[in-house]
């Protein structure tokens, strides 16, 4: 077994990068899937709302940036049978600055999770909302990006600049890597500019568009705080049967090209 890493980026804020990668992640190991979510944001919001408190957090991704533990030493059982994770605190801020001095930089994180893969069917890395060298990193130690895109207006401009940096680390670092999908979220259905943004976004990316449509749902808001999956939380939210969908969207996907 050799894991199929995926980065869940998108360098604009609030989009449910986060959500997406807590959930989509739980709603796989549901489907018998062993799981490894890497929290690669600062803020550590996949952390604790995966229920991983601060005190557990000692061995991180930035000690392993660091070489100051062992990748085995910083990975977490989270309370969902199958899903684990490598914890970020807010210390990561600083790898940005301290990569920027090693050589082969943008391949650390690659290297980091070499060990894991083998244990791993999905590994899943939460980007920071950036286009630094934490996502670089990311971008280049997996083979897909997922990119979460609110139906907002904005959403366009942001999804030029993303697409143009996976083309970047492609051509320069990694040669494989490919757009898994783009997956709407927030989406409110009452909401005409979101049928607008949607749609827009569908004419322009149709061939990378998820089908599932990730609602704009009280109960994948609520989740986090309690440090749980929505799964967990309420599992018939539409929130929980719209990752659900997602899961099962997306494995069928990687039978198709044999991932």
């Amino acid at each position: 077994m050799s894991a199929k890493i995926v980065a869940i980026a998108n360098q604009k804020g609030g989009v449910g990068k986060t959500t997406t990668t807590i959930n989509l992640a739980a709603a796989l190991t549901g489907l018998q899937k062993k799981v490894l979510v890497v929290d690669s944001d600062p803020q550590g919001n996949t952390s604790s709302g995966l229920g991983v408190a601060a005190k557990k957090r000692e061995k991180n991704l930035y000690t392993l940036y660091g070489a100051a533990c062992d990748v085995k030493e910083a990975i977490c059982p989270t309370s969902v049978p199958g899903l684990d994770i490598i914890p970020a605190t807010i210390d990561l801020v600083a790898a940005e600055l301290e990569l920027i001095s090693q050589d082969k930089r943008e391949k650390c994180l690659s290297l980091i999770l070499a060990e894991p893969r083998d244990t791993y069917d999905f590994i899943f890395i939460d980007c920071p909302p950036s286009l630094g060298l934490l996502t670089v990193n990311a971008l280049t130690s997996g083979v897909s990006v997922l990119v979460p895109v609110q139906c907002e207006y904005f959403a366009m401009e942001g999804l030029a600049q993303l697409v143009n940096t996976i083309r970047s680390v492609k051509r320069g670092f990694n040669p494989d890597l490919y757009i898994e999908g783009l997956l709407l979220t927030m989406f409110d259905k009452r909401n005409r500019l979101a049928h607008q943004v949607g749609e827009e976004i569908s004419r322009h990316f149709a061939p990378y568009m998820f089908k599932t449509v990730i609602p704009r749902n009280v109960r994948l808001s609520e989740a986090p705080s309690h440090g749980r999956s929505v799964l967990d939380y309420d599992a018939k939210s539409a929130g929980a049967v719209a990752y659900i969908e997602l899961a099962k969207e997306f494995l069928r996907k990687q039978e198709r090209i044999g991932g």
